[in-house]
């Protein structure tokens, strides 16, 4: 009985860091809470999918291009703010139009923001707010974008 113990804590005390998950050699202490990353590195994030709205044909061509011009304006704020991390269009024209992420503490203090967005007031675009969890990484990409966008907006 006593060899079956020595054999059993001798191999618990050599397996036991291959079955533990260690701390990543890369792991970045002062960045990971400049970024209020969790121990994976992660998140929440609020997520808004972009629809279009079922006022657009009440618009003339001209009109809806005087809207956008306004939906990008409000998107240059809205980072400026350090509030919208990401924005894009989908592409094609499918009712799915595009997609926002905020670094907000609620849906409710993001459909504030989206709701300064001319297109939304305009009900050419209406949103859909999702709560994520996802890389704090992200935080960088405005930074980084700026030392990649060559013309603006």
């Amino acid at each position: 009985m006593k060899k079956i113990l020595i054999v059993f804590c001798l191999s618990t005390i050599v397996l036991f860091p291959l079955t533990t998950k260690g701390q990543s050699e890369s792991y970045d202490p002062e960045l990971a809470l400049k970024l209020q990353a969790d121990d994976y590195g992660m998140r929440k994030f609020v997520i808004a999918f972009l629809y279009s709205g079922d006022r657009v044909s009440e618009y003339t061509p001209e009109e809806r291009k005087e809207i956008q011009k306004g939906h990008m304006v409000n998107i240059n704020k809205l980072a400026e703010m350090e509030k919208l991390i990401l924005a894009g269009p989908f592409l094609g024209n499918e009712a799915m139009r595009g997609i926002f992420i905020f670094d907000v503490d609620s849906k409710e203090e993001a459909e504030v923001l989206t709701n300064t967005d001319p297109a939304v007031k305009a009900g050419v675009l209406k949103m859909d707010l999702k709560e994520w969890y996802g890389s704090a990484a992200l935080l960088m990409i405005p930074e980084m974008h700026k030392k990649i966008q060559k013309l603006d907006f």
